[in-house]
């Protein structure tokens, strides 16, 4: 296989509606083993609608380039209260896909 699976995970902001399911927020990644870039995405967000858009901004970035610009993104296109869960989440995957390269 040539990709590898990272998670990562940050506190949700109290009164969301994924709140009710979990504390926390996922954010997993499908990285190309080679090149670090991000061929799949998902989290724990309460809508389809909002893990597919999330998805749709991840996908390309190539996680050796860091992760300032897709975190960027995130910032300007996710305007709802899991944007600093879904930017720190986005942190942590990338710390642990450091770990392990």
């Amino acid at each position: 296989m040539n990709t590898i699976f990272v998670a990562g995970h940050a506190k949700l902001p109290a009164g969301m509606a994924a709140n009710h399911i979990s504390e926390s927020l996922t954010l997993t990644l499908e990285v190309d083993r080679k090149y670090g870039v991000i061929v799949d995405a998902s989290c724990t967000l309460a809508t389809e609608h909002g893990r597919s858009f999330v998805k749709a901004l991840l996908k390309g970035y190539s996680l050796q380039d860091g992760v300032d610009e897709p975190a960027s993104k995130l910032k300007e296109g996710y305007l709802g209260k899991a944007g600093n869960a879904l930017e720190a989440a986005l942190k942590d995957s990338h710390k642990q896909y450091l770990l392990h390269q």
